[in-house]
């Protein structure tokens, strides 16, 4: 029985005459410059979809509608560190459930394309590594590194024995499985460690399936991505020459099916920079070009998601990637229908037969309006019951991993060792606040730290003055030599000409406070006065969904007008970040399966910089419309240019 229900799962077979569960064949037949399914001429039109971006309870619809774009088969990235967030403790239930999602995409009538890494990019923490590995120092990760290799093969063992009975050949879904990710575009350009990984994906999938690996569509990418008995591809975006680009594979496959594994239909953002828009026009033309040569193409992405929590990740020179992963997608951040969507719909049926029957409506938002906010604790005065494993004390700073923490924040305390009775520069002066520090001296907030930006600021106070740095893991960077992104204070800071010493360090599971309730209102003691900034404070405030309304709760998104930065939560659920001063994201999206109509929701508010109730009331807002486009002012450059990896090495 699937995991759909019987009744669900006859229902589409009716719809789509797809038989489950025989086990096929497929093959690259290199004589006839195509793949093979089950003996038949195969060519696949996919759309990249991630699961860890979507919550489960969206996987149908999302998928569904996938199907009735006319497209027969999905790509996934495997993120590691999703599901192994502690050595040896592995997650794969609820939203993480792996072989739930495979299963429903072979019960719609949907083959698959993995892509399990154990490196994934995909604009996620650390390219889906995760950031125990980093334990080790020096370890040269996506390498023969005697350490990254054990840590590999224990978590393919675990993985890929899961994954083989989903492979084409046993009855599943899965036609490919691409070994590694973008390998060309890496320093270490290492082939033993490529072999390694085939011999290991070979030893656990066995020798029929296809391994296949995907670069940028440049010879010189190519030299150190593609390896003997991996099939090579290609991924590129639209305006590139479509004949140039594949003559590039033609370099390394003379014969075999046209693949761009990439065909990017929109872009990632960054924090501080405009939305990345790509026309439907020119995403329907480079589409249909592709075609035209017989090629098999995946639309990277179908549907971008959403990084929930602490999961974007980051570019260098340093700049975070947003809460919203939208990609100016087919699919919205929340699934809904867009022109590109018919476009692409339009050139698919073209040249393939587009599944008859309804296609899934975008799913409807609804606007529950303001929600007032009160003031609970500075997070400086909730330590008890934030840091659940106390203070650990050194002369020097710590990182975050030597802390064992992987996400979020941690707090660094130490005292002045001097009177500093004119400004004195409190300095990092190695660049080694990674990524965000608030910081405080006596109790008020003085200043802000930030990687690249700002490695200075000026503090004054008596000798053992008490220093807060609240410093914020704003995202691993992702791409390049650089994945090796060690979070906090990760060099000493100095003041004056001295180095600070003496450390008090707080790490910090803010995540499990929200969830149990453990923050309280702390009535104030003195009428508020009027700063540039504050410090690092919660807030909280609740709504109530009417019960007797039909089809509550629907999806929503919440904004915060006039908040500066931060983190939210509703009903215990990591929204994740906001920062609206930046942009372009303003509006974070709310699923409706996160709330409820039995109880009262819960919106709990981590406020860095500064919360319009620090002066009397203030509020949150929760809307119908999204709101990913806010004008902004660029203020960093970033190697990853649209639909351009010449820079990228």
């Amino acid at each position: 029985m699937t995991l759909l229900g019987s009744g669900s799962t006859l229902l589409l077979l009716l719809l789509f005459g797809h038989s489950l569960g025989g086990p096929g064949s497929f093959s690259v037949d290199y004589q006839n410059d195509c793949f093979r399914k089950d003996g038949e001429e195969f060519r696949y039109i996919s759309g990249s979809i991630h699961y860890s971006r979507i919550p489960r309870v969206y996987w149908k619809d999302r998928l569904l509608k996938i199907y009735m774009a006319g497209l027969n088969a999905i790509q996934t990235y495997i993120p590691w560190n999703y599901h192994e967030e502690f050595p040896g403790q592995y997650n794969f239930s609820g939203d993480r459930d792996l072989e739930y999602f495979l299963q429903l995409a072979q019960d719609i009538g949907l083959v698959v394309i993995l892509r399990p890494g154990p490196y994934i990019c995909a604009e996620w923490d650390m390219g889906g590594l995760p950031a125990w590995l980093l334990k080790k120092k020096d370890i040269v990760l996506r390498s023969s590194d005697p350490d990254y290799i054990t840590a590999v093969d224990k978590w393919m063992g675990k993985l890929l024995p899961m994954m083989k009975p989903f492979l084409y050949q046993n009855g599943g879904p899965i036609i490919t499985v691409q070994v590694e990710n973008e390998y060309g575009s890496y320093f270490a350009c290492d082939y033993n460690y490529m072999r390694h990984l085939t011999k290991l994906f070979r030893s656990h999938l066995g020798e029929e399936v296809v391994l296949f690996t995907t670069d940028g569509a440049g010879l010189g990418y190519l030299k150190c991505g593609s390896i003997q008995g991996l099939y090579a591809t290609v991924d590129f975006g639209p305006g590139t020459n479509v004949t140039a680009a594949f003559d590039v594979q033609r370099h390394a496959e003379p014969h075999g099916p046209l693949v761009n594994s990439e065909f990017y239909t929109g872009w990632l953002d960054h924090w501080g920079s405009a939305h990345s828009v790509v026309s439907s026009a020119r995403v329907a033309k480079s589409l249909n070009e592709m075609l035209a040569l017989r090629a098999n193409v995946n639309l990277y992405m179908f549907i971008g998601g959403t990084n929930f929590g602490y999961w974007n990740g980051a570019n260098d020179p340093y700049g975070a990637q947003p809460t919203s992963y939208d990609y100016d997608a087919p699919l919205t951040e929340a699934g809904d229908l867009t022109e590109k969507y018919f476009a692409i719909r339009e050139v698919i049926e073209l040249y393939h037969k587009i599944p008859a029957g309804p296609i899934p409506p975008s799913t409807p938002k609804y606007a529950y309006g303001t929600v007032g906010m009160k003031k609970l604790q500075a997070l400086s005065d909730a330590l008890e019951v934030l840091s659940l494993s106390g203070p650990v004390k050194s002369k020097y700073p710590q990182t975050f991993i030597e802390l064992n923490q992987a996400f979020g924040y941690v707090l660094y305390r130490t005292s002045l060792p001097v009177n500093c009775n004119t400004p004195t520069p409190l300095s990092s002066p190695l660049n080694g606040v990674h990524d965000r520090a608030y910081v405080s001296v006596g109790g008020v907030a003085v200043g802000i730290l930030e990687r690249n930006k700002a490695l200075t600021v000026n503090v004054t106070g008596k000798a053992g003055s008490q220093v807060d740095i609240l410093v914020e893991n704003m995202g691993r960077i992702n791409y390049g030599s650089h994945i090796n992104d060690f979070k906090g204070l990760v060099t000493n800071l100095t003041l004056g000409k001295d180095t600070l010493t003496g450390w008090t360090m707080y790490s910090l599971s803010i995540d499990d406070a929200v969830r149990q309730g453990l923050l309280d209102e702390v009535k104030p003691t003195d009428s508020p006065q009027p700063l540039a900034l504050y410090l690092p404070a919660f807030y909280a405030g609740s709504f109530i969904i009417p019960d007797g309304i039909p089809d509550l709760p629907q999806d929503t998104y919440i904004q915060l007008p006039k908040w500066r930065k931060g983190q939210v939560w509703i009903n215990g659920f990591n929204l994740g970040r906001y920062w609206p001063t930046q942009g372009p994201q303003v509006t974070l999206f709310v699923p409706a399966h996160i709330l409820s109509t039995a109880a009262p929701n819960n919106v709990t508010v981590l406020e860095l910089e500064e919360a319009p109730c620090s002066l009397g009331p203030c509020s949150v807002e929760f809307t119908a419309t999204p709101i990913l486009n806010a004008t902004v002012q660029s203020y960093g450059k970033w190697q990853r240019r649209l639909f351009s990896k010449d820079d990228l090495v």
